[in-house]
């Protein structure tokens, strides 16, 4: 359990003891398979350390944080990213027992790669590296290394290429990011080589070798790549809120969220120079914002596809509010996992962009014990016969369950004249109007507004539990070669939701602080609103990108075609007597970026539905469509995708 205390509590001060390279000297040694036989493996300690409680299964906080070694080198690479004639070196911070190195005992590392340390800071704090006269690192962010380096584990802070300390400049997502961390764990092998910053050889003859990466969006994204190319010795990966895909993180099939994103975030995070400007300069020109084409510069940043080689377990978890990174980002990796049979954990939760660390603080740093002590230290601890899947269900209640989704097929439910789950006959009719935001397009969901058609059900009749990624299938017929169309689904019915968190005056502390390094950080309150309806999940896609992210067919103008709108994954019970509306416009400048076409589209009611993945209950249609008029009171507002993601 943390421990709670006020910001005004004095930490326990002491100075580390730095041993250096003195303690690097030999060869990592080979990492054999896990007791359970599991090809993502775990290596096994050479007899039993001191540490481990032979009851409990798990490792005990026995080593002294304060005397830990605190040490900084770098990593050589075979890339010279900026073009001045050297490789590029990448700086990696390390914090690990200075008794195991006494000892000879080999120790695992978890490793967070990022390239947030120095530009942007790490968690709900914003913390960054802090060094001390002589450019050895002090203070780590966040608490993992507060928490688990007293247990026998070393912390790894990895400033990827082109960030912070680290030489180069980096492509945002692909090829020479991800290689920057394979160096790392390469070295952490003993198949790469390392120095000082005086040019002092080093070696991490301290480690096994077997690697937990951790992190939030983009560091959690590395995690997901680097995973993505099998390197060895990478044995787990806990990817919170991360990107599985950058094409899909800026925009949707073919819809883009903002223009020019790639290149403004490599100089949000990178090094100001002549030469990664031009780095950047060649990511605009690479992007296809223009034409929102799947190209091989997003199939470069596209770890989905390379599910094969991952060789780690994965341990995920995601908001399912979030509408920074998406949850279409976890459902895809999820079932590209599954199909590769890695073996795999997922939490989900209520909120948006936020760290379970945020809002499950004692769960979560229980189950991160249990998962890294399994993963990298080789215990036979009940983690692995756990329910795969925790979801909240409503706030602070959580649900565990065998498997996610709970369900593989999709209910097919027609759609009718302003009617959800009637077949019906006929077309309707939609021309685009830029000019709606979504608070148009929800409230008075019964009366006819131009620009937007509504179909809706009757109250629910039971309880629905709606798992996995609903989509919406339209036969449509247009007046252009394409136009963008937007989903949306309604949950209408009065009630206390979920709407955002909030951060207290209270702390908790997670491991043990000194001085320069605090293990204490907020709690978070997690806030609701009273409303009279909810959006379940939204949607867009670009109707000649429907079939085909990279070779859009242009639409045959007044020629019948099958649009396919891929909303996002959710997860969500949803009680008895609520109505259900889907919503279907076409462009949307709150959510994406201006891109209307002036369109007009029929679609064809017999050939259209909502494909829904229902577990339980059904959906009618009603007899007749009662005014169903509701009050917004809470205007949505779609996050700035030009916000350093934290």
């Amino acid at each position: 359990m943390t421990t709670v205390r006020t910001r005004m509590t004095i930490l326990v001060s002491s100075t580390a003891l730095c041993f250096g390279a003195a303690m690097s000297s030999a060869t990592a040694a080979p990492v054999p398979d896990g007791p359970d036989g599991s090809r993502a493996g775990s290596p096994i300690p050479a007899g039993p350390p001191a540490n481990i409680d032979q009851r409990t299964h798990s490792t005990e906080p026995v080593y002294d944080y304060a005397n830990a070694i605190r040490e900084s080198v770098y990593v050589d690479t075979t890339m010279d990213t900026d073009s001045d004639g050297k490789n590029d070196v990448i700086a990696v911070d390390i914090v690990r027992p200075s008794e195991t190195a006494l000892t000879g005992r080999k120790i695992p590392v978890i490793m967070d790669a990022s390239p947030y340390y120095e530009c942007c800071g790490r968690g709900n704090e914003s913390e960054t590296k802090t060094y001390d006269e002589n450019g050895v690192i002090q203070k780590m962010p966040l608490f993992y290394d507060n928490y688990f380096v007293p247990r026998g584990y070393a912390m790894v802070g990895v400033d990827i290429v082109g960030t912070s300390r680290s030489t180069g400049c980096g492509d945002v997502g692909g090829k020479d990011e991800i290689d920057s961390v394979v160096a790392v764990i390469d070295w952490l092998n003993g198949r790469n080589s390392a120095h000082t910053s005086d040019g002092t050889a080093v070696t991490a003859s301290w480690t096994t070798g077997a690697v937990g990466m951790i992190g939030k969006s983009y560091d959690g994204t590395l995690a997901n790549g680097v995973a993505a190319t099998g390197v060895k010795g990478l044995k787990t990966i806990v990817p919170i809120s991360a990107i599985s895909a950058w094409y899909d993180y800026t925009r949707s099939g073919g819809v883009p969220y903002s223009d020019d994103y790639m290149p403004w975030l490599g100089g949000y995070v990178g090094h100001d120079t002549p030469a990664c400007d031009a780095v950047r300069a060649d990511l605009g020109d690479n992007d296809d914002d223009e034409t929102g084409d799947y190209t091989k510069f997003w199939a470069e940043r596209d770890y989905v596809k390379d599910a094969r080689k991952v060789k780690a377990s994965v341990f995920l978890t995601h908001g399912l509010s979030d509408y920074n990174v998406q949850t279409n980002h976890f459902s895809q990796w999820w079932d590209a996992l599954a199909k590769n049979n890695v073996p795999r954990k997922i939490w989900l939760g209520l909120e948006d962009h936020v760290d379970p660390f945020e809002f499950r603080r004692d769960d979560w740093v229980n189950e991160l014990h249990k998962w890294f002590d399994y993963w990298l230290q080789g215990l036979p601890n009940n983690v692995m016969r756990e329910p795969m899947a925790s979801i909240e269900t409503s706030p602070d209640v959580w649900n565990d369950y065998k498997t996610w989704p709970a369900t593989k097929h999709a209910v097919p439910v027609p759609l009718a004249a302003g009617k959800l789950g009637a077949v019906g006959k006929g077309t309707v009719t939609i021309t685009d109007d830029p000019d709606l935001t979504e608070d148009d397009i929800v409230a008075t969901p019964s009366d006819v507004i131009a620009g937007r058609q509504m179909f809706l059900s009757a109250p629910l009749p039971a309880t629905i539990r709606v798992s996995g990624t609903p989509t919406v299938t339209l036969r449509i017929k247009a007046d252009s070669t394409t136009t963008p169309v937007t989903a949306r689904l309604v949950e209408y019915g009065d009630a206390k939701r979920y709407s955002g968190v909030r951060r207290t005056g209270t702390e908790t502390c997670a491991g043990e602080s000194t001085s320069y390094d605090d293990s204490c950080y907020f709690t978070v309150q997690k806030l609701t609103t009273q409303s009279d309806h909810g959006i379940v999940s939204r949607g867009w896609i670009d109707a000649a990108h429907s079939a085909s992210n990279a070779k859009p067919k242009p639409l045959t103008p007044g020629k019948w075609t099958t649009v396919t709108v891929p909303l996002r994954a959710q997860d969500e019970i949803i009680p008895k007597g609520r109505i259900l509306g889907l919503a279907v416009t076409l462009s949307d400048v709150e959510w994406t970026s201006p891109n209307d076409t002036g369109a007009t589209i029929d679609i064809d009611l017999a050939g259209s539905k909502l494909n829904l993945p229902l577990t339980t209950g059904k959906l009618t249609a009603p007899t007749k469509l009662a005014p169903l008029d509701v009050d917004i009171t809470t205007p949505s507002q779609r996050p700035d995708l030009h916000d350093p993601k934290n």
